[in-house]
């Protein structure tokens, strides 16, 4: 394994993260970190996750049944890097049941707080839901597109500067390109609200999670495997 080059491995797992595999969109995040200074814990790591994807090859999008509405979901793992003391930002938005973009990184700033992090995730999935809104707008497919789009998080406080007007004196540190969300709630693109932890679909994209938190999960994500789902086809004939 080690004759291919890290960048080259974790480049095929980017490729597959970004067309139909976000449950790995995690572990994807944190191993790309180390390209310049791979050792043989990191490699251990790329071979975790391709064995993985290899095992779940036959995992695939099932769409249909839900409502024409899309949705998103952030969340954010405070300072979960050691190194620098970073924090995660993980979104999904999900449309027709069955998500259709999401997106797991690192925060470019240092946060000082739980709250301050999941507001940094909020802006950041906002940003999307905006790009996304106008787009489906131009399909002219979805009509409840012109409604805002809801974001839900699992932090009251998050939400709460979401809907503040004015910065005050706990988020006057936080960088001006973040409270862009503010203007974006202002406005009526995106409406904030409240979903518990165990229901945020994000989870899995800002840090690990049990076995069974990230297969229940991905079945509200919309992703399921193929005999499975054969199996269930069957079931209801």
């Amino acid at each position: 394994m080690f004759d291919i080059p890290y960048a080259s491995a974790v480049g095929s797992i980017q490729y597959v993260v970004q067309c139909t595999r976000p449950d790995v969109a995690f572990a994807l995040s944190v191993t790309s970190r180390y390209q310049a200074c791979a050792g043989e814990a990191h490699w251990t790591a790329v071979k975790t996750i391709l064995k993985y994807l290899r095992r779940t090859k036959d995992m695939f999008f099932i769409y249909g049944g839900g409502e024409l509405i899309l949705e998103g979901y952030s969340d954010a793992s405070f300072q979960s890097d050691e190194d620098d003391a970073k924090s995660q930002s993980g979104f999904v938005f999900k449309l027709n049941g069955g998500v259709v973009a999401w997106k797991s990184s690192k925060q470019d700033t240092t946060a000082d707080s739980t709250t301050e992090a999941e507001y940094i995730a909020a802006s950041q999935a906002a940003k999307e839901a905006v790009w996304m809104k106008n787009y489906i707008q131009e399909l002219g497919v979805v009509p409840s597109i012109a409604e805002p789009v809801v974001i839900f998080c699992d932090n009251n406080g998050a939400i709460a500067q979401a809907k503040e007007p004015r910065s005050h004196h706990r988020s006057k540190h936080i960088l001006r390109c973040y409270h862009l969300l503010r203007e974006m709630v202002g406005r009526g693109d995106v409406r904030m609200d409240r979903v518990t932890s165990a229901e945020n679909m994000a989870d899995p994209l800002t840090k690990p999670v049990s076995q069974i938190a990230h297969a229940q999960h991905l079945g509200k994500m919309g992703l399921r495997n193929m005999s499975d789902w054969f199996q269930g086809q069957v079931g209801d004939c």
